[in-house]
């Protein structure tokens, strides 16, 4: 599912390429190294060079399922197991992938083994399904029939669990946050002498609004520039441009005034399990803001607000002592949300926050930020690939690529009306296959 995790951090793509040949077929390492390039270029890889001398940290999410993909044929299986090879990949990405995939099978005559809860990505993709529930296999179905007569309530479930409705209405009055000519950039090569010589504009003059309750949707491909916009508008990486909040520009502040500023913005990120700390039980994690940010409030006072905290997120407030590993995606995300909600933010930064779970819990989620935003009137910047998603859930939506915002509209006027090529390939990806 997540390449990057698969993928030794310490080794050159080639090193692991050709090990995994090299264990299987008496070969030497320079026909390892041309079985390797000629793998990269089947997966449609076509700087082999680069990719191989490269670290997987220096390869996008694609790039990096496309050496999965490579590395699982280079020895010409009969089956391969696809375990969610797309949930972190961007829709466009997605469709790639699964397009490679088919096409590797019906080249090496190889079974395709597709384990997900996408059944957008099911349709496109298998001949038969089998639907599984708590480890019983609750259906077995032909593609066309199972989305025609579905036979199982599980399965009709999972055939109508998708983010609906509409977000929750807001005041357009005083921005909360307005962002002028917003720059991120990271040097990736420099002289001898230490100049720059190789410059990534991550984030390239862009300029947003956002009003108290409000969500602004912010869209596009992996590399796109929308997740370095967040860290940026949080000043949690180096930016250049104004960022006023509450009438504050955050660019000026020194480290103590940003600290304290902190408390009124937070951030859920994308893989819940990866932000929590497995060495902490989750009372601990969630007091840990007001550990930082209100020290002199009385145990007693933290262990209440902490218990509150988890009842609102749906969490029996007797888990306080368990540790993240004993908690299912779904309940580890909202005690990410639990967390963040503790403090009372004004803004809180979401950041792909239901790309890494199933289609009910996906549901379950949204529903919950929903809820919570009206309760509190908070703003959120959701951040994510999944339009499907971002339309149940956001206000207006801004479309990034390469740095820049390429379009920006009301959601049902961008879904419905879009102006960019761009924006229609990302919208026909997202919706290409899916359910309803």
């Amino acid at each position: 599912q997540e390449p990057m995790t698969s993928l030794n951090p310490l080794h050159t793509i080639e090193k692991q390429l050709v090990e995994t040949i090299r264990l299987h077929q008496d070969v030497s390492h320079d026909n390892a190294v041309q079985q390797a390039i000629n793998l990269l270029r089947q997966v449609n890889l076509r700087d082999a060079d680069r990719i191989l001398a490269g670290y997987p940290h220096t390869l996008s999410g694609g790039q990096r399922q496309r050496v999965m993909i490579a590395m699982a044929i280079a020895n010409k299986p009969n089956l391969l197991i696809a375990d969610e090879p797309t949930t972190a990949l961007d829709v466009t990405t997605q469709l790639q992938v699964l397009d490679l995939l088919k096409g590797l099978q019906q080249e090496h005559a190889m079974g395709l083994l597709l384990i997900t809860h996408d059944l957008g990505l099911v349709k496109r993709i298998a001949k038969r399904v089998m639907v599984m529930q708590q480890g019983q296999i609750v259906e077995k179905q032909v593609i066309d029939d199972l989305y025609v007569r579905p036979m199982h309530s599980y399965t009709h479930k999972l055939l109508h669990a998708f983010p609906d409705g509409n977000p929750s209405p807001y005041i357009q009055d005083k921005p909360l946050l307005t962002a002028t000519d917003m720059r991120v950039t990271f040097v990736h090569q420099r002289s001898f002498w230490g100049r720059p010589v190789k410059i990534l504009h991550a984030v390239d003059g862009v300029d947003c609004t956002l009003y108290p309750g409000q969500t602004l949707g912010i869209a596009g491909e992996s590399g796109s520039g929308k997740s370095t916009l967040g860290l940026g508008l949080l000043q949690l990486i180096p930016a250049t441009g104004t960022v006023m909040f509450q009438n504050t520009n955050l660019a000026k502040l020194t480290k103590t005034e940003l600290r304290t500023m902190r408390a009124k913005m937070q951030v859920i990120f994308q893989d819940p399990f990866a932000s929590l700390s497995p060495r902490l039980p989750i009372g601990d994690i969630i007091a840990e803001g007001l550990t930082v940010h209100q020290p002199a409030m009385r145990r007693t006072e933290r262990l209440e607000r902490v218990a509150s905290a988890l009842q609102e997120v749906g969490l029996d407030a007797a888990m306080i002592n368990r540790y993240p590993h004993e908690f299912s995606g779904g309940q580890r995300q909202r005690i990410s949300i639990a967390r963040a909600l503790i403090l009372k933010p004004a803004l809180l930064v979401l950041d792909e926050p239901t790309s890494a779970l199933d289609v009910i819990t996906q549901v379950q989620i949204v529903d919950l930020l929903r809820k919570l935003q009206l309760k509190y009137q908070m703003s959120y910047i959701f951040i994510s690939h999944d339009l499907r998603v971002m339309r149940a859930l956001s206000h207006h939506i801004m479309v990034m690529q390469a740095g820049r915002v390429v379009e920006s509209a009301p959601t049902d006027i961008l879904l419905t009306q879009p102006q960019q090529p761009y924006t229609k390939a990302l919208i026909e990806a997202a919706f290409l296959g899916a359910v309803h």
